[in-house]
C-alpha cells in the first residue's frame, strides 16, 4: 500500500492506496511545522487502525509540499513509523514525467507539479487546472504533458481575511453566491464582490492565457470550492477534487522501484 502526504498552507491531506489504485482512506490535518514526526505517527496510526490497515501494509510513499518546515518531520513519520523511504516532490530524484519549461523548476510549488501531471493524465493537454486553495492558481499544461507556467492569486479566504482586517466596519462573512450583484447591505455586497469578483478573474484570466498561448484550453478545477464557481461559469469544463492525490500515486508508480 502506498502512503501518500500532500502538505498545503492551510491542510495536510494523508491518504493510503492499494496496488490497484483505489483509494482506502483519507484524513486531514491543521499544517504545523513545529508537529513532529511522533506526533503524526500516533495519530495517523490510530487512524489507520480504525479502518484495519497496519503499519506493516504500508510499503512506500510519496510527499509533495509547500511547506518546507514540515518535510523533515513528514520524512520522519514515514521512515520511523512505516519503515519506508518516501519521495519527495520536486527532488531531483524523483521523475514526475513532464518537463517543467520554466526557468526555474525548484520555484514551482510541488502540488502545483502533481496536479499538473494527474489532470494531463486524466483530460490531455493543452489545459488550464485551476485549483482554489490558499491561494488561487491557474497552471498551463502544453499539449505534449509539459508543465508551461501559471498564474498566483491571493485565495477567496485570504482576501475575505485581508478585507476583514483592514477595514474596521467590514465583519467576517461566509463564501455564499449571491442571487444578485449589486449588494443590498455590507455582508451582501462583500459577497458579491468575493464570488462574482473571483467569477470575472477566472473568466478573465482564462481569456487571457488562451489568447496568450494561442489556442483554446480546457479548463479543470480542484479545491474546496470548485465546485461552487462551476456552477457560475461555463468557463470550467471539469471539478475534479481526486486532483493532488492522484498525481502523487501516479508519481510514485512512474518512479517505484527507480
Amino acid at each position: 500500500m502506498l502512503l501518500a502526504i500532500d502538505t498545503g498552507n492551510t491542510n495536510t491531506v494523508f491518504a493510503v492506496f492499494d496496488g490497484e489504485g483505489a483509494r482506502l482512506g483519507e484524513w486531514r490535518a491543521t499544517t504545523d511545522p513545529k508537529r513532529t514526526a511522533d506526533e503524526y505517527g500516533v495519530w495517523l496510526k490510530n487512524l489507520l487502525d480504525l479502518e484495519g490497515i497496519k503499519a506493516s501494509d504500508i510499503t512506500g510513499s510519496i510527499i509533495a509540499s509547500v511547506v518546507p518546515a514540515t518535510v523533515h518531520s513528514l520524512k520522519g513519520l514515514c521512515e520511523k513509523y512505516f519503515d519506508v523511504q518516501p519521495f519527495i516532490v520536486g527532488e531531483d530524484s524523483v521523475d514526475l514525467g513532464v518537463e517543467v519549461k520554466i526557468a526555474n523548476a525548484h520555484e514551482v510549488g510541488a502540488d502545483r507539479l502533481v496536479n499538473a501531471v494527474a489532470a494531463d493524465a486524466k483530460y490531455g493537454g493543452p489545459l488550464i487546472c485551476i485549483d482554489f486553495g490558499t491561494a488561487t492558481t491557474f497552471d498551463v499544461i502544453d499539449k505534449d504533458g509539459n508543465y508551461a507556467g501559471g498564474v498566483i492569486a491571493p485565495g477567496i479566504n485570504l482576501s475575505l481575511e485581508a478585507l476583514h482586517m483592514a477595514a474596521a466596519k467590514l465583519p467576517r462573512v461566509a463564501i455564499e453566491r449571491p442571487e444578485k450583484v449589486i449588494g443590498s447591505g455590507t455582508v451582501t455586497a462583500m459577497q458579491s464582490g468575493i464570488y462574482w469578483g473571483y467569477v470575472s478573474m477566472i473568466e478573465g484570466m482564462v481569456a487571457r492565457i488562451r489568447e496568450e498561448f494561442r489556442t483554446d484550453m480546457d479548463v479543470v478545477a480542484t479545491g474546496g470550492l470548485a465546485a461552487m464557481f462551476k456552477e457560475a461559469t461555463p468557463i470550467i469544463d471539469w471539478t475534479d477534487q481526486d486532483l493532488t492525490l492522484r498525481g502523487l500515486y501516479l508519481i510514485y508508480q512512474r518512479n517505484q522501484g527507480s
